[in-house]
């Protein structure tokens, strides 16, 4: 009745809403610190936009080709517009490449702790998963992805910076990784957070001139603010693009969504305000976790992803959540990853974490 591959699949399992939670938990507020989203929220600009709207061509399908924003997008990369493909959030994006690529048997390399979207669709078309572990520090290690590689892998996934560790591959490193490797394996670069890194060339996007192997990833979800709206694009070299565009469906993006994620893209002040507080935000949190003695990974994200080293990380998050602050737990054993958020909520999370540490002593 279905394919074998989905049988025993796990899939992924979005939190409950805020109101849900709060229902469940008696709690009368509650501050959402677990999905990574943009506390600051988005452009002022991205309202105007959609309020001239008037929803007046609601009855028509979108532009399939989502010119506008195309346009502004390659204007402000220096890339060719026939080299971005957007998508329903990069997770239509990442099933795309998997439907196009993957056959049954053939190989993919993911680490061993990164977004669990990889592995899903990677899986549904019947590839087979080699984790490559990540070093001491939480980096994804291009060798131990190299001593992995067979004439079966397709696919080699790295989200930079990795999520949930929040580490970064500099883009040399990556360009001396491609050189090396077979032209037929598929690099994807999921580059969702990669605005939040203090090094302004810390994308490789401009390698995707160089190598047709390489495909970068973008989302309006993070530093954008525009999660609800589901935006995301990718940025490749032929054949391989038109492979995609073959297989994409054709109004994928919804006119409202590319009106607020034009918007929202012309106004980059917006973003490098917010940029700049997550920023300042989490060099805070690292100073806060480095003085009460809790291990993190070194981040270049808008998170930060920390050790619980004394106690339980169920009973802090517990503690956490029974005081309106929800992080995320689950990830790995005795670590929990914290979204930055405003500055009065950052405050408040390290005074409970200072707290409950200190009630152990």
């Amino acid at each position: 009745m279905v394919k074998e591959t989905v049988k025993h699949l796990n899939p992924y399992v979005p939190e409950l809403t805020l109101s849900e939670l709060k229902k469940q938990h008696g709690l009368a507020k509650l501050v959402r610190l677990s999905a990574n989203e943009n506390a600051f929220g988005t452009s002022p600009e991205v309202t105007d936009a959609l309020d001239k709207w008037h929803f007046a061509s609601a009855n028509l399908y979108p532009d399939s080709n989502a010119e506008q924003l195309r346009s502004n997008i390659a204007t402000h990369f220096n890339i060719s517009p026939d080299s971005l493909i957007f998508g329903n959030g990069l997770d239509e994006i990442i099933e795309l490449l998997c439907r196009v690529i993957l056959e049954p048997g053939d190989e993919v390399i993911d680490p061993a702790l990164t977004f669990s979207e990889y592995r899903l669709h990677s899986e549904i078309e019947g590839a087979t998963i080699k984790p490559a572990p990540l070093d001491k520090a939480g980096f994804i290690s291009l060798a131990a992805v190299s001593r992995l590689v067979t004439d079966r892998t397709k696919i080699i996934w790295l989200c930079n910076p990795n999520n949930p560790t929040g580490t970064l591959i500099e883009p040399a490193v990556i360009e001396t990784f491609l050189n090396n490797l077979p032209t037929e394996i598929t690099v994807v670069v999921d580059e969702a957070y990669i605005d939040f890194s203090e090094n302004g060339h810390a994308s490789v996007m401009a390698l995707t001139k160089q190598f047709n192997n390489l495909v970068v990833l973008r989302t309006f979800s993070k530093a954008y603010g525009l999660a609800n709206f589901r935006v995301g694009f990718a940025v490749c070299s032929e054949p391989l693009m038109g492979y995609l565009q073959a297989v994409r469906l054709p109004y994928n993006l919804s006119t409202f969504a590319e009106i607020a994620a034009t918007a929202a893209f012309r106004d980059q002040t917006f973003v490098e305000q917010t940029v700049e507080t997550v920023i300042n935000e989490r060099k805070k949190w690292e100073h806060f976790l480095m003085e009460i003695g809790l291990p993190f990974y070194d981040s270049a994200a808008n998170f930060i992803f920390f050790q619980v080293n004394r106690g339980n990380a169920d009973d802090l998050y517990n503690e956490l959540l029974q005081n309106g602050y929800l992080v995320r737990n689950g990830l790995k054993p005795g670590w929990l990853r914290v979204t930055i958020g405003k500055p009065a909520d950052n405050l408040a999370v390290q005074a409970l974490i200072a707290g409950w540490c200190h009630s152990l002593d």
